[in-house]
């Protein structure tokens, strides 16, 4: 029997997202539409919707689905912004943003997860906004600087001056910081020269490696 994912979406929003705090619609609708079954493993896909990580090789995962949907929620994005995402793993975050902002920049440091997340967007009718690049996500990406807003998916050790540096005036950046299995999800404003930070929650990303990152 096939699995009806509209359904599991369907409850995924209202259990695991709307009961835990997220507000904003347009997060929800995102989440409510994108096949995140598609941007797992397929030993995986019956396990899509659960809360919980969930491992797509390469010691990597992609987010349960309430962390995804809180670091979007944290970006305050109204439509039209350029989004720069490190960290682009399956390329489900990247969908979600897709479906937020103008433009999505992800960026992706091993090669063959980059590729199978550019596969997956394109094939899912989400790759249109996104554009996947392979690189080192800890020094951003500065063909396309600065960024409206920036939107980190693994944790660092301290806030990568990269980043801030391609971050606009104002703007906004969601990272992770903390040690290599803690960290403490943190919201950072830039507005007229001086930055601002907040802890939204504490959580638990894989290390963000690079120049910037973990070594």
């Amino acid at each position: 029997m096939v699995p009806d994912f509209s359904e599991q979406r369907r409850r995924m929003v209202e259990r695991q997202l709307r009961r835990r705090g997220i507000r904003d619609q347009r997060v929800l609708d995102a989440m409510a539409q994108i096949p995140r079954e598609e941007f797992v493993p397929p030993d995986s896909r019956l396990t899509a919707y659960f809360d919980e990580p969930i491992d797509i090789g390469f010691r990597q995962t992609i987010s349960q689905p309430y962390m995804t949907a809180l670091m979007a929620e944290l970006l305050e994005l109204e439509g039209g912004e350029t989004v720069l995402e490190v960290g682009a793993g399956s390329g489900y975050a990247a969908a979600v943003l897709g479906a937020l902002a103008g433009r999505v920049v992800t960026i992706e440091l091993i090669p063959r997860l980059a590729a199978t997340a550019r596969e997956t967007l394109a094939r899912t009718g989400r790759g249109e906004k996104v554009l996947v690049v392979t690189g080192d996500g800890s020094v951003g990406y500065p063909p396309l600087a600065p960024y409206d807003a920036i939107s980190v998916a693994a944790g660092a050790p301290g806030v990568p001056h990269a980043l801030l540096d391609q971050l606009k005036d104002p703007g906004r950046l969601v990272i992770p910081v903390g040690e290599r299995r803690d960290q403490e999800l943190r919201v950072i404003q830039k507005r007229n020269g001086q930055t601002e930070s907040r802890v939204a929650t504490f959580c638990r990303f894989v290390p963000l490696r690079g120049g910037e990152g973990w070594q």
